[in-house]
């Protein structure tokens, strides 16, 4: 098993301050940031599951190094005060997506955390909620339809939230939930039309518009 030590000499020779500056043209906070993909990340990654190893990645504060921590954390070891801890320490879409879809979203505590997230004011804690629902619309096969029923009108009250990171992750977990199945798809559809009557802001016309281009297809 390979130390912390390991893992961060691996991180830093596979540093590209080229893609870095790249990064941050799409929004991701430069800060920290080596500039490593996904993809190597996953690689290092394969093979480790180790609780204890993810919290001391993630204490390291280094942008990959976080998005590691939650490829290599084990679900069943989270607990909600780690959620909780790490949640505000979001500062890109990236880190908060990766943590929600390859981890948070396998916890017992993804459901309340994504409803009580997408009522807070920070822009990456309210994300985090959005990406949540997404997740487990995709990853847990299953829970009944009601669950995703449940979203529905946390997506609606909160469609209109101008900031670009958590418009486009209310129009995630809508598109997500429509992908679902047909009784969904006419949900969210519906949804969205609702949206459209009861919203005038850009940003609620936004979500509602382009999830019903990609759910009426």
């Amino acid at each position: 098993m390979p130390t912390i030590e390991d893992l961060l000499s691996q991180l830093h020779s596979l540093a590209n301050p080229a893609n870095a500056a790249g990064m941050a043209r799409f929004g991701i906070n430069p800060d920290n940031t080596l500039g490593i993909s996904v993809a190597e990340l996953r690689k290092l990654a394969r093979g480790l599951h180790d609780h204890a190893l993810a919290q001391q990645l993630w204490d390291t504060g280094i942008h990959e190094a976080r998005i590691l921590a939650a490829l290599v954390d084990v679900p069943a070891d989270v607990d909600e005060a780690q959620m909780e801890r790490w949640v505000v320490d979001f500062d890109s879409w990236d880190v908060c997506d990766q943590v929600c879809f390859h981890l948070f979203d396998r916890t017992p505590y993804a459901v309340p955390k994504a409803n009580a997230w997408s009522a807070r004011p920070e822009e990456f804690v309210k994300r985090a909620g959005f990406a949540l629902m997404a997740s487990l619309a995709v990853h847990d096969k299953k829970a009944p339809d009601d669950l995703f029923l449940g979203f529905l009108p946390v997506i609606r009250r909160e469609a209109g939230d101008r900031r670009n990171f958590v418009k486009k992750a209310v129009n995630w977990a809508l598109r997500g939930i429509g992908k679902r199945n047909p009784a969904l798809r006419q949900a969210a559809i519906d949804t969205a039309r609702l949206i459209q009557q009861e919203n005038n802001s850009s940003a609620a016309r936004w979500v509602a518009a382009d999830a019903l281009r990609e759910l009426s297809d």
